[in-house]
């Protein structure tokens, strides 16, 4: 049984007092605190709809997988009617784990401590010595299956919810749909999976990554020098205040969900050039440079039939390439070049699963459209692995950072410190563009990073 969620520290801090709302500012110990951690466990991460896979990861019946749900282990797995679900991997006799492999595929996971046994929807089927009743006889079969989570599919990411009486998806992802559908919606076949995830453990919070994953675009000209130097940014190793073009774009946010959208006229500069792009039309544009991913003449036209006319301008302007899904996802979906000079992409998940207040697990997927030739899959998962996952370039900057901020709150002095969200231009939507969520054209500030604090603050304090 849970414990009632408060909204006051052992401390007698009480939640709210964490935030200065009218100054933008968030308490540095907010990245360390083991009692609001324990408070977020139950606040956020038994009531927020989590990424825990994608239902090209189990393709057949009896196919699973054991992913997380922040510090619950759970068993995704497909049953013979097809339909996904999604258990907790803890054996209602004594506590133990059910499945102790990552993947595999049967009709029955049996536990090795006991040998209680439960079908894929997570129902009981027995235990040993069915005639001497070794389940007992206070609870009905019924009552002794795998505790269960809401599922719900999103483009074919796999999402799962504990509480029961959560509402859809959709409402997390508020206006942020329009956009997320672009991104997983384009192709009749859909995204795939490029191979297991990597997993990677993190001594850091896991707020660290999940408030910069909501469009922190101020970090890249200087945590991310290095890529201006070797020219992964289009600089040609040259950085000067006029040349920030990775911090200029179109930042889109709702409930706490943020995507930078970036301009398709500056990525076709730098990766084509000669022709002018703002005299192309909007399906000329997509032709020419279509969002990543996309790399085929015929998922262009399924592109067309799927997307909405303002869903095709907002591609053909700029797609949304980076950003997060709150509580704590981040995507990457971004042009990179492949190794013959041509244009490529790199499709990237993560999901950050707490692990602790100062530990978290870094799950990465690589994507691919269904319908992509076999050899430019590895090309695109080769150019996603250099740029993010455990050895990515990028995310080797970013991950060097979350642990020092995690422990510079455990100081007594630390602790006092603020996060200061106070650079804001305000809502700024070009025109053209749709009536779709808050909208903050121009160069990044904390507009977008602010809402996810926002939005955390919201959970937290209900």
């Amino acid at each position: 049984m849970l414990t009632k969620a408060k909204h006051t520290l052992p401390d007698g801090t009480r939640i709210e007092d964490l935030f200065n709302l009218d100054t933008r500012e968030v308490s540095l110990s907010t990245m360390h605190d083991p009692d609001l951690y324990r408070i977020e466990m139950e606040k956020i991460f038994t009531k927020s709809w989590l990424l825990v896979g994608h239902e090209s990861e189990i393709p057949k019946s009896g196919d699973y997988v054991v992913r997380d749900m922040a510090e619950d282990e759970v068993i995704v797995t497909r049953d013979r009617q097809g339909d996904i679900h999604v258990n907790l991997n803890v054996c209602p006799h004594r506590g133990m784990h059910v499945c102790t492999a990552e993947a595999g595929n049967t009709q029955v996971h049996k536990c090795i401590y006991h040998g209680w046994a439960f079908r894929p929807d997570g129902s009981f089927v027995g235990a040993p010595l069915e005639k001497e009743k070794m389940h007992g006889e206070i609870y009905p079969k019924e009552k002794l299956g795998l505790k269960k989570a809401k599922v719900e599919l999103f483009h074919g990411l796999i999402f799962a919810n504990w509480d029961a009486e959560a509402a859809p998806l959709e409402e997390q992802l508020g206006e942020m749909k329009f956009y997320y559908d672009i991104m997983f919606g384009k192709t009749e076949g859909g995204l795939e999976v490029m191979g297991p995830p990597q997993r990677l453990t993190i001594p850091a919070n896991w707020k660290t990554a999940g408030e910069q994953a909501a469009c922190d675009g101020f970090h890249t000209l200087t945590l991310h020098r290095s890529q201006f130097d070797i020219g992964n940014f289009g600089s040609d190793g040259e950085v000067t205040e006029e040349f920030i073009p990775i911090m200029t774009g179109i930042n889109v946010a709702d409930r706490g969900n943020a995507l930078r959208c970036i301009s398709a006229a500056q990525t076709f500069r730098m990766l084509i050039g000669k022709e002018k792009f703002e005299d192309l039309t909007v399906e000329d544009r997509l032709r020419k440079l279509p969002p990543p991913g996309i790399v085929t003449d015929q998922m262009k036209e399924e592109m067309f039939k799927r997307l909405s006319k303002d869903q095709l301008y907002v591609a053909s302007m700029a797609p949304p390439q980076v950003g997060n899904m709150f509580p704590n996802i981040n995507i990457l979906f971004i042009y990179a070049p492949l190794p013959d000079g041509t244009l490529g992409s790199g499709l990237l998940m993560h999901a950050i699963n707490p692990k602790g207040p100062d530990k978290f697990q870094w799950v990465t997927w690589f994507f691919a459209e269904k319908d992509t030739p076999d050899e430019v899959k590895k090309a695109m998962r080769s150019a996603a692995v250099q740029t993010g996952g455990t050895s990515g370039l990028i995310e080797q900057d970013d991950s060097d950072t979350w642990p020092h901020m995690t422990d510079a709150a455990r100081g007594a002095m630390g602790m006092t410190e603020t996060l200061k969200y106070q650079a804001i231009a305000g809502e700024k939507r070009p025109e053209g563009w749709p009536d779709k969520a808050k909208v903050f054209a121009g160069l990044s500030k904390d507009d977008a990073q602010w809402t996810w604090w926002l939005q955390y603050h919201k959970v937290m304090t209900k």
